[in-house]
């Protein structure tokens, strides 16, 4: 796991953050509670967040700030949840999203 996160700032004041449990495509992993699903992954050396529809070419971390689709992952099997802009929670499952990800019906 990576330990390049920024501890001490002269300006900014970053809140104290536990350690977290949380799946991705059935292993075990740990991050920062609060810290974007994309950083926790990364973090984890994971850079492949979805495979695209038309023909599963391999798609990570694009934008960062949640314009692109890029990063798109399922959590908690809710499909298309830009791992970028979303915060890791305790017990989160992720996935690897292939393909467009299913829409629930209303």
């Amino acid at each position: 796991m990576c330990t390049h996160h920024i501890e001490q700032h002269p300006i900014v004041t970053y809140p104290d953050r536990a350690r977290v449990d949380f799946l991705f495509d059935g292993r075990p992993l740990t991050g920062l509670e609060g810290q974007p699903i994309a950083a926790a992954l990364l973090d984890n050396g994971i850079s492949v967040f979805r495979h695209t529809h038309k023909t599963g070419q391999p798609r990570g971390l694009f934008c960062g700030i949640g314009q692109c689709s890029d990063c798109v992952v399922v959590v908690n099997g809710q499909p298309n949840i830009r791992s970028c802009v979303t915060p890791l929670e305790a017990g989160m499952v992720i996935e690897t999203q292939h393909g467009l990800g299913k829409v629930g019906v209303l």
